[in-house]
């Protein structure tokens, strides 16, 4: 084990222990106002640096879950030394709410270079086996079906039948929406669960890269022998990267923000709550939404950023999907979905693009 790179969970262990002691600020008569602002401050770089220390050490927890964890412990913690000042010294201060004002500012503060344009994979996170059994087995490479609920899993069992013997990896977008909480499933995304375990049930491996239309799957990581999201997806031993595409943009602030907020552990917690009639109406607002989000973005293709990508992503090969259009580069490619009809191959060492229009 490498034990260095847990050297970065010393600060926010430090932070605990002066937060700990903090607890003497009531016994020395601090001004309350004072004691808030410390308290707001201590909170602020423990979960600060909780969630710095956990994305750099942990490759498989998703942000919401990061943070919905973060904010649990500490709130447990700060509701502890609440109940101490109480029974001990019969204090009662309003401490625990500039705490938490404090951790949702320090979890903000860590999140903010992925809202500024950071493509660091440390913001993504990956469940699951990398690497293929047979990697000279034909690999199909498909992004941006955005099958709807009424037309079911429209060209994928044609492909199928015509390449029998490949492995896959879908770079996102399957569905137009896909909520992966208990209550939001439809049929076609059963059946496409299905179709998933009849190709892993034959012995092909089936991967699976998030798109911005993919919401909470880390769930269904043990339906796929491999699923991922974020930035630099990569194949152990095979030679380039791939990505759904919507991070490309580094300018693309609006849309990042919108990205985290989506993912992030209220919306997980608001969809798990709230009653089954309204879930219709959310997932019609999102699929609004998700058109009209970043849209001064989507007219041109970003060819300068997606070059960059493609340099600072170390692989000799970037593959996404997203812009629906048929992209290609020195260094990378971007392959239009599914249902425009082209798909990628890759086959001994080398990509092909294959007309893959089955309707």
């Amino acid at each position: 084990m490498n034990t260095t790179k847990w050297l970065i969970w010393l600060p926010p262990v430090a932070l605990f222990a002066i937060a700990i002691m903090f607890v003497q600020c009531w016994r020395l008569s601090v001004h309350p106002a004072v004691c808030g602002l410390v308290a707001i401050l201590i909170y602020a770089l423990i979960s600060y640096f909780m969630d710095v220390a956990w994305r750099l050490t942990v490759k498989n927890y998703p942000i919401y879950k990061r943070h919905l964890a973060i904010f649990g412990l500490l709130l447990l913690f700060i509701v502890t030394q609440e109940w101490y000042l109480l029974l001990t010294l019969n204090l009662k201060s309003s401490n625990w709410l500039m705490g938490v004002i404090g951790v949702m500012i320090g979890l903000g503060f860590s999140s903010l270079p992925f809202i500024l344009g950071s493509r660091n994979p440390a913001y993504g996170w990956m469940l699951g086996s990398n690497k293929r059994n047979d990697p000279s087995r034909r690999l199909v490479i498909v992004a941006d079906f955005h099958w709807e609920e009424e037309e079911g899993l429209s060209g994928l069992q044609q492909v199928t039948l015509a390449m029998p013997d490949a492995d896959w990896l879908f770079l996102g977008d399957i569905f137009n929406i896909w909520i992966g909480i208990k209550g939001y499933e439809t049929l076609a995304q059963r059946n496409f669960i299905w179709w998933v375990s009849e190709r892993r049930r034959t012995g092909h491996w089936v991967g699976l890269w998030l798109g911005n239309r993919e919401y909470f799957l880390d769930d269904l990581a043990d339906k796929f022998d491999f699923i991922g999201e974020g930035v630099n997806g990569t194949l152990e031993g095979e030679p380039f990267a791939f990505e759904h595409g919507d991070l490309i943009n580094p300018n693309d602030r609006h849309y990042r923000f919108w990205n985290l907020v989506s993912r992030s552990g209220f919306t997980w917690l608001l969809g798990k709550i709230i009653p089954s009639f309204i879930r219709r109406r959310l997932v019609l607002y999102l699929v609004e939404k998700l058109q009209t989000t970043n849209e001064a973005y989507k007219t041109e293709f970003p060819k300068d950023e997606f070059q960059n990508a493609a340099y600072e992503s170390g692989a000799p090969f970037l593959i996404t999907g997203h812009f629906h259009t048929l992209e290609k580069f020195e260094k990378g490619m971007s392959i239009p979905w599914a249902r425009e009809g082209k798909l990628l191959i890759w086959q001994n060492d080398e990509f092909n693009v294959v007309d893959s229009k089955f309707q």
